[in-house]
């Protein structure tokens, strides 16, 4: 099972921070101040991810919250899975995952998003990161 990695709470927490801000500096929302706790258990272990299965329920409910912010799919429409190529040239997805992202949860898309812009190698990240961005093509699946 993936976890959910510390960069996609850090992520959490700014749009929280964003969505919420405090009113005098000290106070923070519900939901930071469950993120806030997953957060630092994750630096005080030094651990990379959390587990979704043992992440409080706040927690999880508010990095859900955030998650239906992100983009749904990494899919610029310019697929070539379909001609045998094991890991698509536009979105960096492998032909499982392309296949089975429709089933897939949020933690995995999630482990998938960060594994592709890690690899930064697609066309999404370089020839049409424009494309991309202002979310002009359809997504396929």
């Amino acid at each position: 099972m993936a976890g959910i990695h510390i960069t996609d709470i850090e992520a959490a927490i700014n749009y929280w921070r964003a969505q919420k801000p405090s009113p005098d500096g000290i106070t923070l929302c519900a939901e930071l101040r469950a993120l806030a706790e997953v957060y630092a258990l994750l630096v005080y272990y030094h651990e990379d991810e959390a587990d979704e299965a043992s992440m409080p329920p706040k927690a999880r409910a508010a990095w859900l919250a955030w998650y239906e912010t992100t983009p749904d799919t990494p899919c610029i429409a310019i697929c070539s899975t379909f001609q045998g190529d094991a890991l698509c040239k536009g979105c960096g997805r492998t032909f499982e995952e392309v296949q089975l992202w429709p089933a897939m949860g949020p933690v995995e898309k999630r482990a998938t998003w960060r594994r592709i812009t890690q690899e930064g190698t697609s066309w999404r990240f370089n020839r049409y990161a424009e494309r991309a961005a202002e979310g002009r093509l359809p997504a396929i699946d």
